[in-house]
């Protein structure tokens, strides 16, 4: 290739290398000179423009991306029109994208003027969806290089395994203590990861945790721990608990290879490594960490008594007697009474009255400055001082006088990491209500929060690791928000 100006009349055949604006023209890099362009020059007074000529033995960039694109696309991919050298390459069809990763790297390795990049070996993909693209860096390239490219390409270096398995069978064993709304939650994931591949739930299976009654059941059909095998020719994959989470991991790496047919073996698993290490799952335990047991597990209670009572039209509502105490007094010497290992109260507005009406109980105060800013930051003011040795934390509201030692007992004891409950949450009809107990592995999500919102919508983001508690009556639902209400909850 040759570089230089050249006068209108004497680039005719060459190819702009850079964009040229001059009043109303317009011509943009890459374009090659013909009469036309170089009557708009001359009208629009260019003396001189930069072009590059290919010589003989070149190939153009279009020529050279369109070539070796057409080589490395195998079945079901399609190769778009190459422009301004590159040649995209899209899905025909739904699949798992399959590539060949030394030819790729033989591609690569051809010169530094050749690019080839694609997708992630073995990423599902929709029909239409672009997988890989073809880039010449100069504005042409030697002819040897382009079919050394093509060479290297060793007839087609990706392409596009469709979906074959549409009929998919399910069978949940279950453990102690597996509520049937979980398993119900991971069918509905499951059908939602098998909607692209246009894969159906056609047969469900619910058995003990035992082998004999989940081998009757596999025959039936045609853990813990990811699986995989076969029975009868038909792929069995056993789903670790991380396939209740609709976030992707490592499960759904198998089973869209499987649902397009492709073999899986312990050298695919084990070189899955690379680019595996992906987001945690919450309700996976932590490394090294000591999982509780009923009696001992170590749960903090923080009181949340910072607010400034709006909605009461002035007075402190938090002050106001029931029965002849004041209503945080109630909540905290409910809290007390309860198997939590230390109550935090937070206040803010009227701190010296709110802690002098706690005058005499055993409480950790942690004065909010923000308290104005929301329920939040109160939140945050209260999880910063829980200790380190705590699992968790039960936030409770100051003004919520029906909560008793036996509802946040509860709670503590539905908190259960080993299998998975890192948050209790009292529910009646449906509807959830309050105290709610945090994990730790929450707080850092919780000091995230901002405003006058609580967290419910991190209840609604780690649905897979909530524990409902039953209750009945009203006092999980009760706040002492308005006038009215405290008449009404005076009066009985």
């Amino acid at each position: 290739m040759k570089f230089g100006p050249a006068s209108p009349a004497d680039a005719i055949g060459g190819v702009t290398v850079h964009t040229l604006r001059q009043g109303s023209l317009v011509l943009k890099k890459g374009t090659t000179i013909g009469p036309a362009e170089v009557e708009a020059l001359t009208r629009a007074g260019v003396k001189e423009i930069v072009v590059v000529r290919l010589e003989e033995g070149d190939v153009s960039e279009d020529v050279a991306a369109a070539s070796i694109a057409k080589a490395v696309a195998g079945d079901g991919v399609n190769v778009e029109r190459a422009f301004t050298g590159r040649a995209n390459l899209f899905a025909a069809k739904a699949g798992v994208l399959v590539v060949d990763r030394a030819a790729v790297d033989r591609i690569n390795g051809v010169d530094e003027a050749i690019t080839f990049a694609t997708l992630a070996a073995y990423k599902p993909v929709v029909e239409g969806e672009m997988v890989a693209t073809v880039k010449l860096i100069p504005f042409g390239v030697e002819a040897r290089l382009r079919d050394a490219a093509v060479k290297a390409a060793s007839g087609g270096a990706l392409r596009i395994a469709p979906y074959t398995i549409q009929r998919v069978g399910i069978v949940s064993t279950l453990l102690p203590g597996l509520a049937q709304k979980v398993v119900e939650k991971t069918l509905r994931v499951t059908a939602e990861r098998l909607a692209p591949a246009g894969a159906t739930i056609i047969a469900e299976r619910r058995v003990p945790h035992d082998e004999a009654a989940l081998a009757a059941a596999i025959k039936e059909v045609p853990g813990n721990l990811l699986l995989i095998g076969s029975a009868g020719g038909v792929p069995v994959l056993g789903a670790p608990g991380c396939a209740r989470s609709p976030v992707e991991n490592g499960f759904d790496w198998v089973l869209m290879r499987l649902l397009a047919g492709l073999k899986v073996t312990r050298t695919e698993l084990t070189g899955m490594g690379v680019g595996g290490l992906l987001m945690e799952i919450v309700t996976r335990p932590q490394p090294r960490e000591k999982l509780g047991t009923d009696g001992n597990r170590n749960v903090a209670a923080i009181i949340l008594a910072a607010g400034r009572s709006t909605r009461m039209g002035g007075p402190n509502k938090l002050l106001a007697e029931l029965g002849g105490k004041t209503l945080v007094r109630i909540v905290t010497e409910q809290a007390l009474a309860s198997k939590a290992q230390g109550v935090i109260v937070v206040t803010g507005h009227q701190a010296e009255q709110v802690e002098k009406a706690l005058q005499g109980l055993k409480v950790k105060f942690v004065r909010n400055p923000d308290f104005a800013e929301g329920l939040a930051s109160s939140v945050k003011a209260g999880v910063a001082a829980v200790p380190d040795n705590a699992d968790g934390a039960v936030i409770c509201l100051g003004d919520m006088p029906l909560i008793s030692a036996h509802l946040i007992d509860r709670l503590i004891e539905a908190f259960a990491p080993d299998r998975g409950n890192l948050i209790a949450v009292p529910v009646s009809d449906g509807r959830r209500g309050n105290p709610v107990l945090w994990s730790r592995r929450f707080f850092n999500e919780l000091m995230t929060l901002d405003g006058d919102i609580g967290a419910r919508h991190l209840i609604a983001k780690h649905s897979e690791a909530v524990a409902e508690v039953a209750v009945e009556g009203h006092g999980a639902f009760l706040d002492i928000d308005t006038p009215q209400a405290l008449a009404a909850a005076q009066r009985g």
